[in-house]
């Protein structure tokens, strides 16, 4: 996941809700698949069951909870983080592991970077435009 948390996620830290040690962070990411049936139907074959060298990476991190929406082309992570994850300590950790660059090489055959992407950048992270309150 080395291009998955880029610049615009670090940009978008001050977004996360305040966490106290016990309190959860949530983020929420979007990225496209390429527009073919085919491709769309292997990506999730992986994702059914992912390399165990990944789910160790994601949960090092200081991920705790990760579920990958989908609607036609379009993706919609969400990730609730503790208090230990950061976009930039995961980016660093995934360019030194080669299993992980393996996987978002893999991966990248399947994805459509969206639009407003800056060069390098696939997940971007979204803007909360409304929340329920109680």
């Amino acid at each position: 996941m080395a291009d998955t948390f880029t610049s615009t996620a670090h940009s978008h830290e001050d977004l996360r809700m305040t966490a106290s040690p016990q309190t959860k962070r949530r983020f929420c990411l979007t990225l496209d698949l390429k527009d073919d049936p085919i491709l769309i139907a292997e990506y999730k074959r992986y994702h059914e069951k992912i390399w165990p060298e990944i789910t160790r990476s994601i949960k090092e991190s200081g991920i705790e909870d990760m579920e990958i929406y989908l609607l036609g082309t379009r993706m919609f992570m969400i990730m609730e983080v503790n208090e230990f994850f950061s976009f930039e300590a995961k980016s660093n950790a995934d360019r030194m592991n080669p299993k992980v660059q393996e996987w978002e090489s893999l991966m990248g055959t399947f994805q459509q970077v969206l639009p407003q992407a800056k060069p390098g950048e696939k997940w971007l992270l979204m803007e909360r435009a409304f929340k329920l309150e109680s």
